[in-house]
């Protein structure tokens, strides 16, 4: 198996799960969006309640990371802790690749 920053091969070449590192961030971005839109979060609010929880991160860089889909795991958590959000659903998932023309199934 080989591997770089950008794309993992699997092993198994009729595997559909998306390999490019750029769908699991796209991923990440459109579920940290939908969450802050749902509660009418702007980046500065996000920016405060994480500072509440002793988090500094400017509303520039929330805005930079999540518009990226990069962040720590840490970071990551830490946003859904402060957003309330209580899960993250297989199907979300699963319906967000469909949306990228990047089917799981």
């Amino acid at each position: 198996m080989s591997k770089n920053n950008d794309e993992t091969t699997d092993v198994n070449a009729n595997s559909t799960i998306p390999s490019l590192a750029a769908d699991w961030r796209q991923l990440v971005q459109r579920l940290l969006k939908a969450e802050m839109s749902k509660r009418g979060t702007k980046y500065q609010d996000l920016s405060d309640r994480l500072s509440n929880i002793g988090i500094h991160q400017s509303a520039d860089n929330l805005r930079n990371k999540i518009n990226k889909g990069i962040m720590g795991a840490d970071l990551l958590l830490q946003i859904m802790y402060v957003l309330n959000m209580r899960k993250i659903e297989r199907d979300d998932i699963i319906e967000i690749f469909a949306d990228l023309d990047s089917p799981l199934d």
